[in-house]
């Protein structure tokens, strides 16, 4: 019978268990991306907290773009070095160290009127009210091109691996949504077209880093909005990027879905678990491990990752190894943002 405290696979990677830090923007980096003695803190505390892999908040691939302050940055050959020594401290604490690369897009408030902000067409954010600038051929070829740069300095740095955001509105979910691709190039119309980018920075990302080194994906199962992607394009993507040699894929959403409880995604990612050879990682609401041991006995999910409930417990899965079973601390009260970082006010 699985367990929660298995040694399990990811890829060539082998994990002390089946519990995963999912990234967390924790705004606590400096300007350009650059470390702060609080961030490197955090990743200590989380490594010693007992998690097996501690995905990164996201971290920028180009200087001149990011959807929110204090994110970490890995678009520099000259940020290589200081992110080498969080991934010694993340190892001297016993985890391993994913680096999630994001480009936000225009799903974002951070100082619109001043960047170049690229998106699939130009259509306004229902929420930031941006207007993207609408991605040329040779844009989207920069993008892909951006991403592996930076999967190619995380290696150098030492992480163990490098997570794909196409999750959460950014830019490579937007391309798959209908609501913000209107393109009519073989990059929008049909779910093929509207998948390619993503597959794209896939296929640069593995050739920058080869083939043996662990590519991981955030996906939203649904967008849970009418007329954004469906299950059934994430689906699609997954297949695709399981056929081509993705090492494990995280499952998200746009929204919650009707009537969620604890683990909100859990028949997205079960069903998907049983379409893939690639391990499937379930994200968003698990709080108990006795619901995610019954989870792990009753589906072929092979890892869950957690959020906040590492803000207000990082020690949370040490915890539950050491016996005692009790669901998180984390009452979900989304208390956590502060404009000087992202932390949980009643630890």
């Amino acid at each position: 019978m699985r367990t929660l405290f298995d040694r399990a696979r990811l890829g060539t990677l082998s994990l002390k268990n089946r519990c995963i830090r999912a990234a967390t923007w924790e705004r606590m980096a400096r300007a350009g991306g650059h470390l702060s003695p609080a961030l490197m803190r955090m990743y200590a505390e989380l490594a010693e907290g007992g998690v097996s892999l501690i995905e990164t908040g996201y971290a920028s691939i180009f200087p001149w773009e990011q959807p929110n302050p204090g994110m970490m940055g890995m678009h520099d050959d000259r940020l290589v070095e200081e992110y080498a020594v969080l991934s010694g401290v993340v190892h001297d604490g016993g985890s391993r160290l994913a680096m999630q690369l994001a480009y936000g897009g225009s799903q974002t408030r951070y100082l619109p009127s001043s960047r170049l902000i690229w998106g699939p067409s130009a259509v306004r954010h229902p929420a930031s009210g941006v207007v993207p600038t609408p991605m040329s051929i040779r844009d989207i070829g920069d993008l892909a091109e951006g991403f592996a740069a930076a999967a190619a300095r995380s290696k150098d740095a030492g992480c163990d691996g490098v997570m794909i955001h196409a999750a959460h509105g950014y830019l490579l979910g937007q391309f798959l949504s209908p609501l913000f691709n209107r393109r009519t190039d073989d990059y929008g119309g049909p779910l093929p077209n509207r998948a390619r980018i993503i597959l794209d920075v896939y296929g640069a990302v593995r050739e920058a880093v080869g083939r043996s080194y662990p590519v991981l994906i955030k996906i939203n199962c649904s967008d849970f909005v009418d007329g954004g992607a469906t299950f059934a394009d994430s689906m699609y993507v997954c297949r695709e990027l399981d056929k081509q040699g993705i090492d494990a894929v995280e499952v998200s959403g746009g929204g919650l879905p009707p009537g969620a409880g604890q683990s909100y995604y859990r028949d997205y990612g079960a069903c998907l678990s049983c379409l893939l050879s690639a391990p499937v990682i379930l994200v968003g609401g698990n709080r108990d491990p006795v619901e995610l041991q019954r989870i792990l006995e009753d589906t072929k999910l092979s890892f869950f990752s957690f959020s906040r409930p590492l803000l207000r417990e990082p020690g949370l899965i040490a915890r539950w190894e050491r016996g005692d079973r009790s669901p998180a601390a984390c009452t979900s009260c989304g208390e956590c943002f502060h404009d000087e970082g992202n932390y949980c006010p009643y630890r």
